[in-house]
């Protein structure tokens, strides 16, 4: 009688753990919780990419601080007039599910190391700015509330503002802008000075995974970062951290490091390949060629942060319905992104085009 009471509570318990967007999936989840994502992420063809950062402010893209050298403690100051005031979760989540979407990916931390999320590790993140709020936070419980997954975009293999990742002399030219001076903030001297990052790159994830346990997955980036250097990145036991702290959690990390995703996350193209050139590419695009793949596309003509030049320019609903007929077409997930403007807000063209995209979709019964 004690066993089956136990087994019932056991169960029960099990139960109150499954994420929300996997409720259909419940059977399935109690008997393998990654599966059961991975089912999931397969049936849901469709997802909203969200870049936004400290970048957005400057209106020119997400790589405007290596593209236009922009000096390490110079932008920095970008955080004391991060206000993010027009960051809505509500709007952002009701407007996926108006689209078709069934899940959102935002970076939690880009290229220049700004994190959008609570954090003990650094002070450069959104709570210590005038914007006082944990976006990451705002957005996982809005996704939770109505039923939509969320993954969590994590630039592991670049990082412009921690003083150890590895330097451009080390491997590969976008590991730092090209400065024509030193940069104090640097102190990455020799290859075991790597580690430091490593240990803090591994307190964020674990940060992530505990503070908001349903996320759907970590979405790592950039992979030619990790391919100039693969014997910098433990990318194994990163992954079993995750895997340790989620039983769910998936893991990409574009087109792979190791072969060990979930899927792969190609930009524009399923077949996409880069870092060809690199061994380890060439071993990993091998290992991942029949799993789940996602495409990266954005409704700006290139950029994924807020880039102004691009202002009446974005996709309409015309090219986004093509877009996605094609992604689907290559039996793929569509991950079509949005940069918010400097306070957060959506474009109107944006909300327009998804919107429009979504009530055609939803008639023709391709998305619920």
């Amino acid at each position: 009688m004690f066993f089956t009471t136990f087994t019932l509570v056991s169960c029960s318990q099990k139960k109150k753990e499954v994420p929300n967007y996997l409720e259909s999936y419940s059977k399935e989840y109690l008997e393998n919780p990654r599966q059961a994502n991975l089912k999931w992420f397969t049936d849901a063809k469709y997802g909203m990419f969200i870049h936004y950062g400290l970048y957005a402010q400057l209106e020119k893209g997400e790589w405007v601080q290596l593209r236009d050298t922009i000096p390490v403690a110079e932008y920095a100051k970008l955080k004391e007039t991060f206000t993010a005031a027009d960051f809505n979760a509500d709007f952002i989540t009701d407007l996926a599910l108006k689209a078709g979407m069934k899940y959102i990916t935002i970076t939690s931390k880009h290229h220049d190391g700004f994190c959008l999320f609570k954090t003990g590790q650094t002070d450069f993140n959104s709570i210590n700015s005038p914007c006082g709020r944990d976006l990451i936070g705002e957005l996982v419980e809005a996704c939770n509330n109505k039923g939509l997954g969320i993954f969590l975009y994590y630039s592991y293999a670049a990082d412009w503002k921690h003083p150890y990742f590895y330097s451009r002399e080390a491997g590969w030219q976008n590991a730092r802008p090209a400065y024509k001076e030193p940069q104090a903030e640097y102190k990455f001297q020799k290859d075991e000075d790597f580690k430091i990052y490593v240990d803090y790159v591994h307190a964020q994830v674990k940060e992530l995974l505990t503070q908001y346990p349903t996320i759907a997955g970590i979405w790592f980036d950039p992979i030619m970062g990790l391919y100039h250097r693969p014997d910098l990145f433990p990318v194994e036991e990163t992954y079993a951290l995750i895997r340790e702290l989620s039983p769910h959690a998936l893991i990409s990390f574009k087109q792979g490091a190791n072969g060990d995703e979930d899927f792969s996350a190609p930009e524009r193209n399923a077949g996409a390949k880069v870092g060809s050139e690199f061994e380890v590419a060439q071993t990993v695009f091998e290992k991942n060629k029949n799993k789940p793949k996602e495409i990266c596309n954005t409704l700006q003509n290139h950029a994924w942060g807020y880039n102004k030049q691009d202002d009446g320019k974005h996709k309409t609903a015309e090219q986004l319905l093509q877009i996605v007929k094609d992604t689907w077409a290559q039996d793929a997930n569509l991950l079509m992104n949005v940069g918010p403007l400097p306070d957060g807000g959506f474009p109107e063209e944006d909300i327009k085009t998804l919107t429009e995209a979504g009530e055609i979709l939803k008639s023709q019964g391709l998305v619920h």
